[in-house]
């Protein structure tokens, strides 16, 4: 059993990927590799002075990998509560999964089939941690915003959600703060 399940790979799944696995957290990461992010271009996201959609979800993805979250190249067919924690299917596997973080864009349908609340404008109804009516279920980004769809967003999404989790294992809240010592050579 993992103890975070990330469906989606663009900004805010990968944000929760990067801080679930920092944290020691074991992680793993589904993706499509179909985000958005591959139409983009960004000039307005905080310290990226110039760069590709493509160049932000590879030098992302090789941040969650190098701290430790396992990217699976697979699409998530189902969600579902299953003992302690939730059931992730693919195609060709099941995964195991204290929390999942759902990261898929426009796309709510794993929301709905896990009986997630909607608001009346039909996006996931989410606390301001980005959890669920679905304990220890998160929806980032597009998911729960009916406009204001911006990666900056939806990576701090991400952010807010992997927070509420290690809040939660910890028993406390938990702030993640680097100092430049913490910082890992590679």
């Amino acid at each position: 059993m993992v103890d975070v399940a990330v469906v989606g790979g663009g900004p805010a799944g990968l944000s929760a990927a990067l801080y679930a696995a920092k944290n020691d957290l074991e992680t793993v990461v589904f993706d499509t590799d179909e985000s958005w992010m591959h139409k983009a271009h960004l000039f307005n996201y905080p310290a990226v002075r110039s760069v590709s959609g493509d160049e932000f979800l590879a030098l992302a993805r090789g941040q969650a990998r190098d701290r430790g979250a396992d990217l699976v190249d697979a699409e998530v067919t189902s969600v579902e509560e299953s003992g302690e924690g939730f059931a992730v299917a693919t195609e060709d596997d099941e995964y195991e999964a204290t929390y999942v973080v759902l990261a898929t864009g426009g796309d709510r349908s794993l929301a709905e089939d896990l009986g997630c609340d909607f608001t009346d404008e039909d996006v996931v109804d989410v606390t301001l941690d980005m959890e669920t009516s679905v304990e220890n279920v998160y929806a980032t980004g597009a998911m729960g915003r009916p406009e204001k769809w911006q990666a900056v967003i939806a990576a701090g999404d991400g952010a807010a959600a992997v927070l509420d989790i290690l809040s939660k294992e910890k028993g406390e809240y938990y702030h993640d703060f680097d100092m430049p010592s913490d910082v890992p050579e590679l």
